[in-house]
């Protein structure tokens, strides 16, 4: 937790020095004493995600201003729901709102199509991971959206699991090397290895994968992995399936039986969600 808590408040900093820079000269226009309400309002139906970033923003800018949410982070809003009302001074909310909209439209864009690739998987058990295909600067951000959208996380980086693939395979002189050589270097992380066939699946089985990354395997496939996967009984691996999910395919997926789908989607060809904040002076 502390550190996301890090994060959010070098993700406002650095937002808010990009925006503001030396300082901002349409704020200035407004009496410094003026204080000011305002709402943020959703435009189309979304699962919200990045309140701590909004309200970082604004405790950057005037600790006094007050926030009351009426809608939390991985809750729903419709059209015209209020999802927050903020008083405060005027020049604080004037420099704070885009970057406070910024992260609020972008992170509750990934939570809401988190939410819709688990709702199309709903009841098959398969679980859906985001992967590190996410914005530059973002990536703890991007992850806790997925987790309000009823996603879960994959690594989130280099260091903290190691995902062997094809050239790692090849430079260790195959499946299994690449799999001791690994749990000889690091026996307390998740060890995953990726296969492009049924035939380097057998091979990740025999030498005793936990986890298994099937890329880019036709529907048939799959299934057939699963069914061969079953046969190892106890020494059976985790499946995850990754590669060319759509929201079209990813029922038939799921029910392949694999355990885990990874989808760069989630994190990499978002939509913003539509939300604004509207204003009120005195």
């Amino acid at each position: 937790m502390s550190q996301l808590e890090d994060a959010i408040q070098r993700n406002v900093r650095d937002a808010l020095a990009e925006d503001i820079g030396s300082g901002d000269l349409t704020a200035t226009l407004i009496d410094a004493d003026t204080v000011s309400g305002a709402s943020i309002i959703a435009r189309e139906p979304l699962v919200l995600a990045g309140q701590a970033w909004v309200d970082e923003v604004f405790r950057q800018l005037d600790q006094q201003l007050v926030i009351d949410w009426y809608i939390g982070d991985g809750q729903t809003a419709d059209v015209d729901d209020v999802v927050c009302k903020l008083v405060g001074k005027a020049r604080a909310l004037l420099s704070g709102e885009r970057s406070a909209l910024n992260f609020l439209q972008t992170l509750s864009g990934t939570a809401t199509q988190t939410a819709a690739y688990v709702q199309a998987v709903a009841g098959t058990g398969t679980r859906i991971l985001d992967t590190r295909k996410t914005i530059p600067g973002l990536r703890l951000a991007q992850k806790y959206a997925v987790r309000m959208g009823g996603g879960s996380n994959h690594r989130v980086g280099l260091f903290d699991a190691i995902l062997i693939k094809e050239n790692a395979i090849k430079s260790a002189g195959g499946i299994s090397q690449a799999l001791n050589n690994a749990r000889e270097q690091a026996d307390d992380v998740l060890v995953e290895i990726e296969v492009e066939s049924l035939e380097e699946l057998r091979a990740a089985l025999d030498a005793g994968a936990a986890r298994i990354l099937l890329d880019n395997f036709a529907i048939e496939d799959l299934a057939e992995a699963v069914r061969i996967n079953t046969d190892y009984g106890y020494l059976a691996a985790e499946l995850e399936a990754s590669g060319n999910v759509t929201l079209e395919s990813i029922r038939r997926i799921a029910e392949t039986g694999v355990d885990y789908i990874s989808i760069g989607a989630l994190t990499k060809n978002i939509r913003a969600a539509d939300l604004s904040m509207l204003f009120r002076i005195g």
